[in-house]
């Protein structure tokens, strides 16, 4: 996304108040300012009350002091073409300061500000203003909408310290205006001075200083370096040529004896070097490109407290400090070019353009296999990992050191792989971790059968609790281990590992019967029987002593037994017996868990 205005740093000098000192607290002396017009400075108190005991105006509240300014600066321009204008106030971002903005050619009537921002800097920025951040910070709230101005209206500014520390603030206009109009976009005439306004210069510039005064005879000249005035020997001539900061006085003897004096201040600034940008990709599923992240390339070594950092789409929007790119860039599809301007904060003049880089939207590496994956107690291993034919830009390193797809593991435990896309020395890259998890084949250990009634209850036993489940005959299959209402007769019973370690299906037998009996001819529980044995093909029951000799051997067509062996009653004791049927196959099976003990009481 563009910036919906341009800008064009006028004006912009900060820290070097050693050097320029244009701080004036009370609106009548408000230092004026103009094209090529440093300003800088720190604010010591408010001098007298320009709002005379008011407690408001605009978004300014009274302060502290009681007054609204604490520690206040006040400048006034006037508008030499028509256009889009803002400025950008930039200072320490552990500083809160705010700004009022008049349109107005008189002190004593101010009325109300046509821009004001008295929001408190706790998210740190570096600038407040009209118009837009110049680093391209779209949330900074510290901005207020941009001034359209037409020739010749003039505006009063005011910049007030809001915070215990002051260590200066500086300023830069801003707007197309600067664009259309790059020399006379501010009127220069409100500055009287022979000389002209104070002149900030990049190094290495060459500053032509001109004192021409119609019928003058003489011309001397001055450097001020922080001693005092000293004669510049040699340098007699009305125009002189400087290449170092200082203050410079022009000594112009006229005809009738009087000498008019003249100074300005030049400051020079360094020259920014754009270091060399490495191409980058923006990789696929990201949503923005966070420009920020080049700046370090772009400075190299130089103090990033000292540049502005901006990217633009066109080298021609580098070249005019326009449209800047914000840090948060939405991302597009394809590649592009993104300029980068490295510009003097001293000197928004001083930059350099010469460096850009291609940011591409690359493909991420989209790995779409199992996250989590069993290797079954009967399994040597298993192989993890990719399993569709491998990208040729793509390459995987597996946290084990291999360098494959796919990955051969036999022991339980947690894998990672990193898949990377290269294209042209652009990386992208994907992490997905497996865990290997060792799970065993479940077995029926034991089937219990409750109820011994035409719905019984049948309960299936495992040597595992977990990750099983359970079907009885064609039904679905279930969590629980548990079947309710179910027929006498045969029945499978099917358990499955939901790792996919195996299924188990076993034939069991559903039947009833006594766990004792008194067979003792009084009428009641005289027999014993096995309830259900009907729904089996050619059933057989063998009965055992606890010796292991068979006492009785029935069938589908016996009553049940009495108790007698060969007609003779049999004591109370313990017996068992075998259930066995003719199966599907024409086989005779022994009927498995079947509790088959039972007592005679007598």
């Amino acid at each position: 996304m563009k910036h919906k205005g341009s800008w064009f740093y006028l004006a912009f000098l900060f820290g070097v108040s050693c050097v320029f000192s244009q701080v004036a607290p009370d609106c009548v002396n408000a230092v004026p300012i103009c094209n090529n017009t440093p300003v800088n400075g720190g604010t010591l108190d408010f001098g007298v009350d320009d709002f005379y005991g008011a407690q408001m105006t605009g978004c300014l509240e009274a302060t502290t002091t009681g007054a609204i300014e604490s520690n206040s600066a006040w400048y006034r321009f006037r508008t030499g073409a028509s256009g889009q204008l803002g400025f950008n106030i930039g200072f320490d971002t552990s500083e809160d300061w705010d700004f009022a903005l008049y349109k107005t050619s008189d002190c004593n009537a101010l009325g109300d500000p046509v821009r004001c921002n008295f929001f408190d800097n706790k998210d740190e920025d570096a600038f407040i203003g009209v118009g837009e951040d110049p680093t391209g910070d779209l949330s900074n709230v510290q901005y207020e909408e941009w001034l359209q101005v037409e020739p010749g209206e003039d505006y009063y500014l005011l910049i007030n310290n809001f915070s215990n520390s002051n260590s200066g603030f500086s300023i830069q206009f801003s707007g197309n205006i600067f664009v259309t109009n790059p020399y006379d976009a501010l009127d220069c005439s409100i500055i009287s001075n022979l000389l002209g306004p104070p002149i900030a210069a990049c190094e290495n510039d060459i500053v032509t200083l001109d004192a021409t005064l119609g019928t003058a005879i003489t011309y001397d000249w001055y450097q001020d370096n922080g001693l005092g005035f000293q004669p510049i020997v040699g340098q007699h001539n009305a125009v002189l040529q400087v290449s170092t900061s200082g203050t410079y006085r022009a000594n112009v003897g006229m005809p009738d004896g009087s000498t008019v004096i003249s100074d300005v201040q030049v400051f020079y600034s360094t020259l920014p070097v754009a270091f060399p940008l490495t191409d980058d990709a923006s990789c696929s599923g990201a949503t923005s490109y966070n420009l920020s992240q080049k700046d370090i390339e772009v400075l190299g070594t130089q103090n990033p407290s000292e540049f502005i950092v901006s990217y633009h789409d066109t080298m021609a929007d580098a070249a005019n400090g326009i449209d800047v790119l914000p840090k948060t860039l939405a991302i597009g599809s394809g590649s592009r070019t993104i300029y980068a301007r490295v510009t003097s904060i001293d000197n928004p003049k001083c930059y350099d353009d010469s460096q850009y880089f291609q940011l591409t939207n690359l493909e991420s590496p989209v790995m779409d296999f199992e996250t989590e994956v069993y290797l079954c107690d009967q399994q040597l291993s298993v192989v993890i990992g990719e399993s569709l034919p491998p990208d040729p830009n793509y390459t995987y390193l597996w946290d084990s050191g291999e360098t494959t797809l796919s990955l051969e593991v036999s022991q339980e435990g947690t894998y990672t792989v990193t898949a990377t896309n290269s294209i042209g020395g652009l990386t992208c890259s994907d992490v997905r971790t497996v865990e290997v998890v060792k799970s065993i084949t479940p077995v029926i250990t034991d089937v219990l059968i409750d109820d011994l009634q035409t719905n019984n209850t049948v309960t299936v036993l495992t040597n595992v609790t977990s990750d099983v489940e359970f079907q009885l005959d064609d039904g679905d299959f279930q969590a629980s281990n548990v079947f309710l209402d179910v027929l006498p007769g045969l029945h499978r019973v099917t358990v499955t590992d939901r790792n996919g370690c195996g299924t188990l299906t076993e034939q069991i037998t559903v039947v009833g019967f006594p766990k004792f009996f008194t067979p003792n001819g009084d009428g009641r529980n005289d027999y014993w029987q096995i309830v259900g044995i009907s729904e089996l093909e050619n059933p057989v029951v063998n009965i055992y002593d606890r010796f292991g000799k068979l006492v009785k051997q029935l069938d589908e067509t016996h009553t049940g037994w009495d108790g007698r062996y060969n007609g003779r009653p049999l004591p109370s004791s313990d017996y068992w017996f075998e259930l066995s049927y003719i199966d599907s196959s024409g086989q005779r099976m022994n009927a498995k868990y079947v509790n088959n003990h039972f007592s005679i009481k007598r």
